[in-house]
């Protein structure tokens, strides 16, 4: 069974066309799981809209808490046994499942997928957000440069384990779950570009941070992995 953990926020421009684009992708006991963190507006009726069309999407109210937490509360409502992540404003295309999939029959633990970059209009501005943004594997190097973007990764459920609790404050959810699946399980690079990573100018992950917030939060996830991994906590 497959859950797709959708964190959505002021989600209205787009997140009707990614539903739409997920949804054919799925069998019939898959599902997609919606934790709206500003409920009680357009992105809600919108959802709810399409729930009537299509039970396999669920709806959930977020905390308010950020997008951190707000991919914790979808994550948490998950019941399926392979995890995708998914942002609301971006697109699928349509042999990501099927590509996925096959990853894991081929023994990953965790799926990272390539992407074409586009601007709000989906017209491809870079060809490989791999290449653009230098990904590689390795756990290291991933503590030093992140190449795990949530809306192109998938999991098995088995890391949850590891994965959860996610620390409070860390500053975004992907690396702390990619840097899980090097240590914990088999990671899996797919070079073929398969969403349409759709660049808003309000995306909350892919922006700008300064130099010293970076060494600030690489230092508090440096701290809370050896917590995890040595002290298992």
């Amino acid at each position: 069974m497959i859950s797709v953990a959708l964190a959505a926020y002021e989600g209205e421009a787009y997140i009707e066309a990614q539903l739409r684009s997920i949804l054919p992708q799925l069998s019939h006991d898959d599902e997609i799981i919606v934790s709206d963190d500003k409920p009680g507006g357009a992105t809600e009726r919108i959802v709810r809209r399409v729930m009537a069309d299509d039970p396999r999407v669920l709806y959930v109210e977020g905390k308010g808490q950020g997008v951190v937490a707000n991919f914790v509360n979808a994550i948490r409502h998950c019941r399926g046994d392979k995890i995708y992540l998914c942002d609301q404003d971006d697109v699928w295309l349509p042999d990501k499942v099927r590509q996925v999939t096959e990853a894991f029959e081929n023994g990953a633990t965790l799926v990272l997928h390539n992407a074409y970059v586009t601007d709000k209009d989906l017209n491809i501005t870079d060809y490989s957000f791999f290449a653009l943004r230098g990904s590689k594997p390795g756990f290291l190097r991933n503590i030093v440069k992140n190449s795990y973007m949530g809306c192109c990764m998938a999991f098995d459920r088995s890391l949850l384990k590891k994965i959860m609790p996610m620390p409070k404050h860390l500053p975004m959810h992907d690396q702390w779950i990619g840097l899980m699946g090097e240590k914990y399980g088999k990671v899996a690079f797919l070079d073929a570009p398969l969403i349409y990573y759709r660049r808003t100018g309000n995306n909350v992950t892919g922006g700008e941070t300064t130099t010293k917030q970076k060494l600030q939060w690489r230092r508090y996830l440096i701290r809370r992995l050896i917590g995890r991994i040595v002290f298992d906590r």
